[in-house]
């Protein structure tokens, strides 16, 4: 096969062909597409397949295919289909491939893939339609800042030991999928600036190792759930932007590892706990502006807050005295108590 040089198309699918990929398939150079899928090759990636630089499609999925994918697969710079789903491949995903600007579909979905993928990949890949990544031990998923559209696919709750998902500033509507919630190991959620909508489902309580939750920015309603006070682990979490209501869960208050609160321009009623200095001993800003129900007084105790930067309470319905004791707060960089009555 290696001598039959003007091959441009092989398609040897849906067969049983065993033994390993033949090293001879990078050497065809007119090769445009190669499928394989559905067969039982086993071994490893034959490193000549990146010598195929004509090569738009690579089908390898549904074999045996084992051990790591080579950096040089981003050398297939014309490749717009890349298909190695249902194999037990590992270790981590070139980041490389990321630099196919021609690619439109990755797939690597159930293998032993792990490790985190790059922040941008999506600013180098402005043709892609599908990234297919479900049934593997990947730490991160980074897509925000893109175009997307839609609903985030369930099936990214199939990523069972994901540690970041971060779809912020797209065009998401769909609303928080429970789907999503189960995946235990999440720290990091950033799905800000889109327009999620509907509730925030009380089973975000299972995220029990979450530590950043960003939802500002979005279309959200009704209440905040009151077990969102047992997520222990949170340092930041942002809910500016939405339309919840209801009394602002008291809960939320005693997370004292909390270092970042907003709940601004919501519908949210209630008031902000007198003991607040010695529930969220670590707290560094606290935004609570234009809550327009938000009543009772600023209280004494903030001064506690020692470790204070950022304190945004303009636009609400305190009562006119002003603690003397914010003077105590020496780690003040911005203080906004505009439009308070």
């Amino acid at each position: 096969m290696a001598r039959l040089r003007q091959l441009e198309f092989i398609d040897l699918s849906l067969n049983k062909f065993s033994g390993e990929v033949p090293s001879c398939f990078g050497f065809l150079d007119q090769r445009q597409v190669l499928n394989l899928r559905y067969n039982s090759f086993t071994g490893f990636i034959p490193p000549s397949l990146s010598n195929a630089s004509r090569l738009e499609t690579l089908i390898i999925s549904n074999n045996l295919l084992e051990g790591n994918i080579s950096e040089e697969i981003g050398n297939l710079h014309n490749l717009n289909l890349l298909s190695m789903e249902h194999n037990q491949l590992t270790g981590s995903i070139p980041f490389t491939i990321f630099n196919i600007s021609r690619i439109e579909v990755i797939g690597f979905s159930y293998n032993r893939l792990s490790g985190d993928l790059p922040k941008v990949l999506c600013n180098r890949l402005p043709l892609l339609k599908g990234l297919h990544l479900s049934g593997n031990k990947l730490d991160g998923l980074y897509l925000g800042y893109n175009h997307f559209r839609g609903i985030i696919p369930q099936e990214i709750g199939n990523l069972i030991n994901l540690v970041t998902l971060a779809v912020e500033n797209n065009q998401i509507i769909s609303s928080i999928q429970i789907t999503i919630i189960n995946i235990s190991s999440l720290q990091i959620v950033l799905v800000r600036e889109n327009n999620l909508k509907g509730s925030l489902p009380r089973e975000i309580v299972n995220l029990t190792k979450l530590q950043f939750l960003h939802l500002h920015e979005n279309r959200l309603t009704g209440e905040i759930p009151k077990d969102i006070g047992n997520l222990v682990e949170l340092k930041e979490l942002i809910l500016d932007y939405n339309s919840f209501s209801g009394t602002i869960p008291m809960e939320m208050f005693n997370i004292s590892r909390l270092r970042s609160m907003g709940l601004s321009a919501n519908n949210l009623s209630g008031t902000i706990p007198p003991n607040i200095g010695s529930t969220l001993p670590n707290i560094e800003g606290l935004n609570m502006h234009s809550l327009t129900n938000l009543v009772g007084s600023i209280p004494h105790s903030i001064s506690n807050c020692s470790t204070l930067t950022h304190l945004e309470l303009s636009q609400n319905k305190f009562t006119r005295m002003i603690p003397n004791s914010l003077g105590y707060l020496t780690h003040l960089q911005y203080l906004n108590l505009g439009g308070t009555i």
